[in-house]
């Protein structure tokens, strides 16, 4: 029972910090209609840029730093190098290329400079753990859980209450339309870069939090178990991003959990099992679990 309850509040964990990193993908894909592939950069840039300010600005004031930060090269990436070629363009294949070659550049410095070493990020929960009845959870995995709602629900009121939200949710639905009413959707775009960076390099706390060492050069790759809970739920759906992300996390947590019981799908089953059910949930549902089906004119 302990085994479970443990691997359950790591998957609700994992899950919520996911889903920071998978609403990302989504509204990026909402505003501009591309795939970024730099997603995991930005994520270990947020990371990095707080290591590198926490011992002179503070944990809070790294962080904040940091965000910002992170959020204006995201929208630079958008603004100068994305919508240089064509600003009209709603989906444009290069533009995801374009994030590819973003990615290998900020990685490549990100590496250089964090080399092999383990940086600390200062936060404020350390190794400390919280005693939940039977099981023993990391206060570092609580204040994900917690952190996480109160960003995802402050960015679903964005949605919904502000004039750049209602600007996003036309825009996605039909971008002529949207513009000949007086939209400007390379500004809908720049800013959903923004937001983008700056829930990455939130997500970055978390993920080099305890249990985790510290934060290193691959710390960006876990952003990949976020892409298959954006597909998973709907690239075009902030809410499917949630349902998909957390049934990733869960699904991490109880293939490690109980790996000694599935030893039988072999060692690293953990590893790959978030790509197994990505692809049994789009067999079954190929427009994801809160995707809906496109209708197109021939």
């Amino acid at each position: 029972m302990s085994a479970f309850l443990a691997s359950l509040l790591n998957g609700l964990s994992l899950g919520a910090v996911h889903a920071l990193v998978a609403l990302g993908f989504v509204v990026i894909f909402k505003a501009s209609g591309v795939l970024n592939f730099a997603h995991g950069s930005l994520l270990l840039l947020g990371g990095y840029l707080i290591a590198v300010w926490h011992p002179h600005l503070g944990f809070a004031g790294a962080l904040a730093a940091a965000v910002l930060a992170t959020a204006a090269i995201a929208g630079a990436v958008d603004r100068l190098l994305l919508q240089r070629g064509d600003a009209g363009a709603h989906t444009t294949p290069a533009q995801t290329i374009v994030t590819i070659g973003v990615d290998v550049l900020l990685l490549t410095d990100l590496s250089r400079r964090i080399g092999g070493d383990l940086l600390p990020l200062g936060d404020p929960w350390a190794d400390s753990v919280t005693r939940i009845g039977p099981v023993s959870v990391a206060d570092s995995r609580l204040a994900a859980i917690v952190v996480s709602c109160l960003v995802i629900g402050a960015v679903f009121a964005a949605f919904r209450y502000t004039a750049w939200g209602l600007s996003l949710r036309a825009a996605a639905e039909d971008a002529e339309a949207a513009a000949l009413m007086g939209i400007r959707l390379s500004r809908v775009r720049t800013g959903a870069w923004c937001l983008a960076g700056a829930l990455a390099a939130t997500a970055a706390v978390f993920l080099a939090a305890f249990p985790a060492p510290g934060l290193e050069r691959t710390t960006g790759q876990l952003a990949l178990a976020a892409f298959p809970a954006a597909i998973l739920g709907g690239l075009a759906s902030p809410a499917g991003a949630l349902a998909g992300s957390l049934l990733i996390g869960l699904t991490e947590a109880f293939a490690a959990g109980y790996q000694s019981e599935l030893h039988v799908l072999g060692d690293g089953f953990g590893d790959v099992a978030p790509y197994a059910v990505m692809v049994v949930v789009l067999i079954l549902r190929p427009q994801g679990l809160f995707g809906a089906k496109g209708a197109a004119r021939v």
